[in-house]
């Protein structure tokens, strides 16, 4: 039986993760008004690429060291530790006045946010036998997309009460609170913490009878410089004596001025007050050495990698090239990275990957699969709006993207299903379901036409294609946590993530430029027409075939995504035929983490 105060932990985490998740598609609406900020203008999209790309870098890129960092440090400090850079990101943007600003914001977001998803799924199995973790992992699945469907729609709310920066605002105000209720909680009830939890509370508690006063005070003066930095108040920067600390010492250096000099000093007084002092503020040096201890070196290889394929393909524009222009050098970068992290791996004593992490086949197989089901996620969540907005929602960005609820209300339904489907079927037939379910969604929507979407059989094909990827959630991740050591289960979550995530970045790439093969090859059939409209944009006829073409472009990529999903049920299939219930409730007895 779970200790007291079980649901009550999951509840905050998986609350956390959902946030998050939110965060992720908030910024879709708010990017406009961001760029208006930065000084971007709004027919120059591709400049404010990296506010997207800095937070999918700092999500996936820095996820396999915090998920080891939450294997020898423990799940619960993981959790509240990503909270607190999730907060520091979103005060970050909310402050931001620049693109560099924004993009350094969005990246610490990406971080805390990304950090909160593989400590969230190995804190179910800490709590959960094997046999039992489900429906847990189910509910963690379903929430974290549920925050995909709330995340639009508050950043709407907001937006219509206030501007973009409230939504930040907002972030930081609730990460707060969820990482005060998780210290509380934790507090009350160590029996939820593991033994390296425990260590770390215990040491927290012989050191409360003293409270950093100069830390603090060092925190507040940086604080209160930066904000003055940042937001340079009218009435301040007027007088005639407090204004003059705001003139810079260089032209548009806004940092390297009198008030930007002393909250860049208070600052590396800070950090270093947290390095030396006997009892800071704020303990950092455990967290040091337990970065240290997870594998710097092989850390960096493999986050330069990761870099490297995300840079490729996620500022590339996926309407008229495969990866970016400068995305041969990225993956160059990335294939030199991966050789060095497996020589590494090899040499190293105490490997980010320990040895033998994934030797078992359901293990190693849950990260192909993830890769395809991300793979063929992608087409829905793009290609869906794209296609609304080619046929009936041709003036409404907003009304296109709400045709996706439809299939994103449906996604957290099916991975609450999944996961119960997965403690009696097993992890195989559960995820080949799902899958199939999606590949045959894909299928009809791959023969939509220019009125499909006010055909009821349009609403049918998106809930089950939602239902499919959601019963495919849950298995995965708990295949990879029954076949994998208790002491990696935070990293291999993190991996499972991340398989999925650069299979959507790949995904996207690969599909569309399928897709665009076929939009050119339709409309290269009509240039007759465009004789006749001599190149006039509002030719009647013209346009309809402009449309015919697009809406080649997105069933091709539906029918791309259709295979792609038919591979990964069968594929699924294969890898996961141990992952039955009996055989783990067996394993799970014997104590045998590798089957």
């Amino acid at each position: 039986m779970a200790p007291p105060g079980t649901r009550a932990l999951l509840a905050l985490a998986a609350i956390a993760v959902a946030f998050a998740a939110a965060d992720t598609y908030v910024v879709v609406l708010a990017l406009p008004d961001m760029m208006g900020s930065a000084g971007i203008p709004i027919d120059q999209l591709q400049r404010a690429a990296p506010i997207v790309s800095s937070f999918l870098l700092g999500y996936v890129a820095m996820l396999p060291l915090i998920g080891r960092i939450a294997d020898l440090h423990g799940r619960v400090p993981v959790l509240v530790l990503a909270l607190a850079v999730f907060a520091v990101g979103s005060l970050v943007t909310a402050m931001a006045y620049d693109l560099p600003s924004m993009v350094v914001g969005r990246f610490f977001q990406g971080v805390g946010g990304g950090a909160l998803v593989p400590a969230t799924l190995a804190l179910v199995a800490d709590l959960y036998p094997a046999d039992r973790r489900g429906v847990p992992l189910g509910v963690v699945s379903a929430v974290q997309e549920a925050g995909s469907v709330l995340g639009p729609l508050l950043g709407a709310a907001v937006l219509v009460l206030s501007d973009w920066r409230a939504i930040f605002a907002l972030n930081l105000a609730v990460a707060c609170v969820l990482a005060a209720a998780l210290r509380v909680l934790a507090t009350r009830r160590p029996q939820l913490l593991d033994d390296r939890a425990r260590a770390l509370l215990a040491e927290r508690r012989a050191r409360s009878d003293s409270f950093d006063l100069l830390g603090a005070a060092l925190l507040l003066l940086t604080l209160v410089a930066a904000g003055l930095v940042v937001l340079r108040p009218a009435a301040v920067m007027r007088d005639l004596v407090w204004g003059e600390m705001f003139v810079p010492f260089v032209p548009d250096g806004r940092w390297l001025s009198p008030v930007g000099s002393v909250a860049m000093f208070a600052a590396l007084l800070f950090v270093l007050r947290l390095l030396t002092a006997r009892r800071p503020l704020f303990d950092v040096r455990p967290w040091l050495r337990a970065a240290r201890d997870a594998d710097l070196v092989g850390s960096a290889f493999l986050a330069v990698a990761l870099g490297g394929v995300i840079l490729a393909f996620a500022t590339a524009d996926p309407k008229v090239q495969l990866f970016a222009e400068q995305g041969e050098w990225y993956l160059l970068g990335a294939a030199l990275a991966t050789v060095c992290l497996v020589v590494h791996l090899r040499r190293a004593h105490d490997p980010l990957i320990p040895r033998g992490t994934f030797s078992a086949l359901p293990a190693s197989g849950a990260l192909v699969v993830s890769f395809l089901v991300g793979a063929a996620l992608i087409a829905a969540v793009v290609d869906i709006p794209l296609f609304a907005r080619t046929t009936v929602h041709s003036d409404s960005q907003l009304m296109a993207g709400l045709v996706l609820v439809r299939f994103l209300i449906a996604l957290p339904v099916g991975a609450v299903a999944g996961g119960w489907l997965t403690r009696w079927w097993g992890s195989g037939p559960t995820t080949a379901l799902g899958m199939a379910l999606a590949a045959g969604a894909f299928a009809a929507m791959s023969r939509w036409g220019l009125d499909a979407l006010e055909q009821w059989h349009s609403s049918v094909s998106l809930v089950v294609c939602g239902l499919g990827f959601g019963l495919a959630l849950a298995p995965v991740n708990a295949a990879v946590l029954a076949f994998t050591a208790p002491s990696v289960h935070g990293l291999s979550s993190a991996l499972v993530v991340v398989a999925r995530m650069v299979g959507m970045l790949v995904g996207v790439s690969a599909l569309t430029a399928v897709g665009l093969h076929r939009y050119y090859a339709v409309q290269a059939d009509f240039p007759a027409v465009r004789e006749v409209c001599d190149g006039r944009s509002r030719c009647a006829e013209f346009t309809l075939l402009l449309k015919e073409a697009g809406i080649a472009q997105e069933t091709t990529v539906f029918a791309g995504a259709a295979l792609v999903a038919a591979l990964a049920a069968l594929v699924a299939l294969w890898v996961f035929r141990t992952a039955t219930p009996s055989q783990v409730r067996a394993q799970a007895g014997l104590g045998l983490p590798h089957g």
